[in-house]
């Protein structure tokens, strides 16, 4: 039953008041047990039965929960630098999509790998995402769009959860575009999504939700309905890719449909927000890809004061996110959409938790939660994001044990 002592901060990430309000405790000392946190406070008010167990030196710095990435796409063929190089000379995302490119291209090479060769380029990955200090990683599909690719990209995320030590969370986004050869059918694959795909999915387990992309070069909201609508009968539950490139209605439709999140928003409306706020729905902030794309900033302040609890994520993809430096999105959110540091560490831990259903599990240290935390080279959370590092985590820890320490 190890003891955490000699922690300058802790940073617990309590589900409760505010978005700012991290409940910080200085001084603090953590015990668990096995996979579980069994008490968090300030280290002089330790109960005695624990003073003798053996002791983690935490070395005065920052302990915050393991941090939650709720929107990646990590399983995918190839990548699309080259979109990278058109966009930096005044191409716009919609542009690229219309001549091929984006999602599309990404389509094609995810089909042409096997998935051997999807494991073995995620592996490393997941493998660098914790040395960051992230424990929990939501993946999506969205790049197979056949049945037999979808999946293929799953059965990846299965064999990765049981490789590693990373949580993943897998959720099924076979409506990320349709696909070159239904151009001329879209209702065809619409009808293979939800009369083959989604009950395939299903029958193996191998996804806990849907999402759905809801814009111009996407779906649309009655499209995204048929769809929800079987998914929840199999026991997938929604979130959705919305208001990205424009305001498509898309917060409004993630409350009617009772999503657990709605993901993007840079455009989303008032009336949009009031809504998500009125039905409990995340809001998750992709900061990677607002400026990758140059859009306005996602509206985090408005989601907040009307109560709607703001994730950040990396959207990790290979064209408009291409990184899984979560801190660093947590850092450009700070600066581009106006959150304090400790409103994006709730966003990056409690919040992304309750973005993807895992809230009483993980992202906050109290007790009963899986002992997932990271040790951070700073004394609090605004000298972490306010001073920018490659990596400031020195040690992660997932279920109780350490997967990563340079202490």
């Amino acid at each position: 039953m190890p003891i955490l002592s000699n922690i300058g901060c802790l940073a617990a990430c309590v589900d409760t008041g505010k978005q700012e309000d991290i409940h910080t405790i200085p001084d603090a000392a953590m015990v668990w047990e096995g996979e579980h946190i069994v008490w968090v406070g300030e280290k002089a008010d330790l109960p005695e039965e624990f003073k003798e167990h053996e002791r983690v030196d935490a070395e005065r710095r920052l302990v915050i929960p393991g941090l939650v990435d709720c929107h990646t796409h990590l399983a995918f063929g190839g990548w699309r630098a080259g979109e990278f190089a058109l966009r930096a000379i005044g191409s716009s995302y919609l542009d690229i999509a219309k001549a091929g490119g984006g999602i599309a291209s990404s389509v094609k090479h995810t089909r042409a790998a096997s998935e051997d060769e999807l494991y073995e380029k995620s592996l490393p990955i997941l493998d660098e995402m914790m040395q960051l200090g992230i424990t929990t990683v939501e993946c999506k599909t969205g790049y197979g769009l056949t049945l037999h690719d979808e999946l293929k990209v799953l059965r990846v995320y299965r064999r990765l959860s049981e490789a590693q030590p990373v949580r993943i969370v897998p959720t099924l986004l076979a409506a990320h575009i349709v696909p070159p050869e239904y151009k001329s059918r879209r209702e065809d694959y619409i009808q293979l999504i939800i009369e083959e795909i989604i009950p395939a999915v299903a029958s193996e387990n191998l996804a806990q939700f849907c999402d759905v992309f809801v814009e111009e070069t996407a779906f649309e909201a009655d499209e995204a309905e048929r769809i929800m609508d079987v998914a929840t009968s199999y026991g997938l539950r929604p979130k959705l890719h919305v208001d990205q490139l424009a305001d498509g209605g898309g917060a409004a439709l993630a409350a009617s449909l009772d999503a657990v999140s709605a993901d993007h928003l840079e455009y989303a409306s008032e009336a949009g927000i009031q809504a998500m706020a009125g039905k409990g729905v995340v809001a998750v902030s992709l900061p990677f890809a607002t400026f990758n794309l140059r859009q306005p900033a996602m509206p985090a302040r408005a989601f907040m004061n009307a109560g709607v609890p703001v994730a950040v994520a990396t959207d990790f993809n290979p064209g408009s996110a291409p990184s899984y430096h979560l801190p660093a999105a947590m850092y450009m959110a700070c600066i581009m959409q106006r959150m304090s540091p400790a409103e994006v560490l709730k966003g990056a831990t409690c919040y992304g938790a309750k973005a993807i259903g895992k809230a009483s599990e993980v992202g906050q240290l109290i007790n009963g939660h899986k002992a997932d935390f990271a040790i951070i080279d700073a004394p609090d959370v605004n000298h972490w994001l306010g001073h920018f590092r490659p990596n400031a985590a020195l040690m992660t820890v997932i279920g109780g044990e350490t997967v990563y320490s340079s202490i």
